[in-house]
């Protein structure tokens, strides 16, 4: 028996994401995340997007060039 899919608006999954549509559409198109287009509308499945998140984990370590050391710094 499968599980019944769990289907998320494009407005429902880029809130639950915390970005705006436009960006999500932009996800969608570079591939980043999957969409399906069902009839007129455009839906994503729960689980992909809760793998899109997991997929998008910062590995730490990776983000020094971020904030670069200052030369020439007086520290005390």
């Amino acid at each position: 028996m499968t599980t019944p899919i769990n289907w998320l608006s494009t407005a429902d999954a880029a809130k639950y994401l915390g970005i705006t549509p436009r960006t999500l559409y932009r996800f969608i198109d570079e591939g980043q995340i999957a969409g399906y287009r069902l009839g007129r509308v455009i839906r994503l499945k729960q689980e992909d997007v809760d793998s899109f998140i997991e997929n998008s984990r910062i590995t730490p370590g990776t983000l020094e060039h971020l904030y670069p050391e200052v030369v020439g710094e007086n520290r005390a």
